[in-house]
């Protein structure tokens, strides 16, 4: 049998997801791919998804990357989870954290959320985050790594990171130019396409060249140069139950004191502001409808709530919230904004791009070609993870009880029977069910409807086993534990300081 020749990959499009893409085939394909990265350095990118979930740490540990380099050199923090604030609205300081890792933990069949509720509904006091060493940690401004191992009871913690994701695209640029991925600078004029079989052939450059390929990735952002505008692939609408359709954008100084190992949601009268700390500035933003909220005032409200000195004007974004109905079509795959887009909510659009990649690994053409039933179970996977992260986000503007118009409108639309269906099974006896293509867990989707106000009218029969008084021990013990972990963790920005520490970055302010 002959060797075959190396299967040529063509990524259209850097920033992060052209380099994270980059990175990993060059780290796993080896010799047997040969890849190709152009972007123009006249096109910018959007540069806004700095906060993460702790599924990144497998993408860096799979790349061999030292965890407290990379956090020098992208200005990153560390993140327990995310804070929302003023979305159940059940009082003026209404706030919840969506805290990573366990809350509590299971006792026979039962995860802790069930005996939580029997001792709640019996008149216990005992807080759901008391159970998190997450929640508590965030809220007291600690981190340490985990020390889990054998023989120790788990701390229940889990982290990602927030960090400069232009930062994190040079970081991967010279990982993947030191493994032979070769950059080409360019704008690409047109896209030519095979007429037997309408695949991408090449791409043209403006200066005149023809980059060929055999398998093409599309990171061009919003506009899908290939996958959309050579390839058709098609596109679903779903701002009939995610209507935000703006966003701004602003970094502002670090301002002293603490440093928060968390994102903050703030939800504001037509949409949400978020709050990412990295270690050399603030990244903020406020996503909202235009239907709702003019483009000057949305400037406005973001601008008042600032802790700290802007460092440029506000930088406008559009966008349509949905997916490419196909996310491989023919021989072009789609990753990031290409593919399609997802508010920053819950920090998923990273993760996007790492699954998307994983899953081109996974289904990546052998010598006898592209597969049309590879295809088929890549867009099915894909589908399957973006409608229940679509699903997710739904869940917090559904289950509020703000007044204001746009707040009443989506609160009042229907939802999808995938969303309705889980929400009236936790109503119900408190069940939390996932799919196998379901990025959130169990505990992701409980902090969520208890934190805005979804009720149990039940809880699980088994949870009634316990006597009251080992029900309440369990319960203080689960608590206890949570507070012992979080209470041992040592400030975050000395952790940070020790560990970790970013060269100083000066920024002055621009417009």
């Amino acid at each position: 049998m002959t060797e075959a020749p190396p299967t040529r990959v063509v990524i259209v499009g850097g920033g992060t997801a052209g380099w994270m893409a980059a990175a990993a085939l060059a780290r796993f394909l080896g010799p047997t791919g040969a890849i190709r990265l152009v972007e123009s350095d006249e096109i910018g990118t959007v540069g806004v998804g700095e906060a993460t979930i702790p599924q990144i740490r497998l993408f860096n540990e799979g790349l061999g990357i030292d965890e407290d380099r990379f956090l020098r050199e992208c200005q990153g923090t560390f993140k327990l989870g995310i804070e929302f604030v003023g979305w159940g609205l059940r009082s003026a300081a209404d706030r919840y954290t969506h805290a990573f890792g366990s809350v509590g933990r299971p006792l026979g069949l039962l995860p802790f959320h069930h005996y939580w509720l029997r001792h709640r509904a019996a008149g216990g006091v005992t807080d759901l985050w008391a159970a998190s060493a997450g929640a508590r940690a965030a809220r007291e401004n600690r981190f340490a790594r985990p020390a889990d191992g054998p023989n120790k009871p788990s701390s229940g913690v889990s982290y990602a990171f927030h960090f400069d994701a232009s930062l994190y695209a040079a970081f991967l640029r010279r990982y993947a130019e030191a493994r032979g991925v070769r950059r080409t600078e360019g704008r690409v004029s047109h896209v030519e396409t095979r007429r037997e079989d309408g695949f991408v052939e090449s791409v043209a450059l403006d200066d005149g060249e023809r980059v060929a390929g055999d398998l093409f990735v599309d990171c061009t952002g919003f506009r899908g140069l290939l996958i959309e505008g050579a390839l058709r692939a098609g596109y679903d609408d779903w701002s009939r139950w995610l209507p935000c359709d703006r966003a701004m954008a602003v970094p502002t100084a670090s301002p002293p004191g603490p440093l928060a190992p968390y994102t903050r949601a703030t939800a504001r009268e037509a949409g949400w502001q978020w709050r990412i700390p990295l270690q050399h500035r603030v990244g903020n933003g406020l996503v909202y409808s235009s239907r709702h909220l003019r483009d000057d005032r949305a400037a406005d409200l973001l601008l008042a709530n600032l802790d700290g000195e802007p460092l440029a004007d506000p930088r406008p974004l559009r966008f349509t919230t949905g997916r490419r109905r196909e996310a491989w079509r023919g021989n072009v795959v789609a990753l990031g904004l290409a593919a399609g887009f997802m508010e920053p909510l819950e920090s998923t659009s990273i993760h996007l791009i790492q699954t998307g990649i994983a899953r081109l690994l996974q289904f990546f053409p052998g010598r006898e070609g592209i597969a049309a039933a590879d295809r088929a179970e890549f867009n099915r996977q894909s589908e399957g993870e973006w409608t229940a992260i679509r699903d997710f986000l739904i869940l917090h503007y559904h289950a509020t009880e703000r007044p204001e118009p746009f707040w009443r409108d989506i609160a009042r639309a229907p939802i999808p029977d995938t969303l309705a269906a889980k929400l009236e099974l936790f109503r119900g006896n408190g069940r939390l069910v996932r799919r196998e293509d379901e990025l959130f867990t169990e505990v992701g989707w409980l902090q969520v409807m208890v934190g805005q106000g979804v009720e149990p009218r039940g809880h699980h029969p088994l949870a009634d086993v316990p006597t009251p008084a080992q029900l309440d021990e369990f319960v203080r013990l689960c608590a206890a534990h949570a507070g012992q972990v979080a209470g041992a963790m040592p400030d975050h920005r000395a952790y940070l300081a020790h560990h970790c520490a970013a060269a100083p970055a000066p920024f002055a302010r621009a417009s």
